[in-house]
């Protein structure tokens, strides 16, 4: 028998990304204050790449705390745009203002994805992809949050690429799985050695 798997996430782009991938896993969220870790990493000069991990991790650790014989998978992805690490906007301005600063320019998205089994970190990988946003009007800017918010506030950038997000984007450079917020190739890879998924 392998061992149970527990997605510590409440995405439902990375729960559907596990179940499509034929992974048998449960779900089970966790709460943790991502804003004030997030600042005092930042305060500590922390890279992008390390906020993305050390987030993960502790989503990761929260649920294994509860679930200690299961292999826990913690995931965050952070948005990095001119040196400066961006959140998920709380309102519609902030969606705005956020993607006018992205327009026309390059920004990185770091996904990070650790496992935890028996209390302890097992395993993580980091996956980066650099994506360029067209130079898109104001009133196509107007028109897409008209259409798209709130549902897009849950997402870092205020876009989801699955979705009508992509026509923001001229070019993306990296793993498409990593801009949905899961490096899944590494992840299977892992679960398959690991002897979860069969070889």
């Amino acid at each position: 028998m392998t061992e149970p798997v527990v997605l510590a996430s409440g995405s439902a782009i990375r729960k559907t990304l596990l179940e499509n991938a034929g992974v048998p896993f449960t779900v089970m969220s966790a709460r943790i204050d991502e804003d004030a870790i997030r600042q005092g990493l930042e305060q500590e000069g922390a890279q992008p790449a390390e906020i993305a991990e050390v987030l993960a991790a502790a989503k990761a650790q929260k649920v294994a705390q509860k679930r200690p014989e299961a292999l826990v998978i913690g995931c965050d992805q952070v948005l990095c745009h001119n040196g400066t690490v961006l959140t998920k906007p709380a309102t519609i301005d902030e969606a705005r203002d956020q993607l006018r600063a992205m327009r026309g320019g390059q920004h990185q998205l770091l996904s990070a994805v650790v496992i935890y089994d028996d209390l302890q970190q097992l395993w993580h990988h980091v996956g980066q992809v650099t994506l360029t946003m067209r130079p898109f009007s104001d009133r196509y800017l107007d028109d897409y949050l008209d259409r798209n918010w709130p549902a897009v506030g849950d997402s870092v950038g205020a876009y989801k690429l699955e979705e009508e997000g992509v026509r923001l984007f001229s070019r993306i450079e990296g793993d498409y799985f990593d801009v949905l917020g899961l490096p899944l190739l590494p992840l299977l890879t892992f679960l398959t050695t690991r002897g979860v998924l069969m070889a």
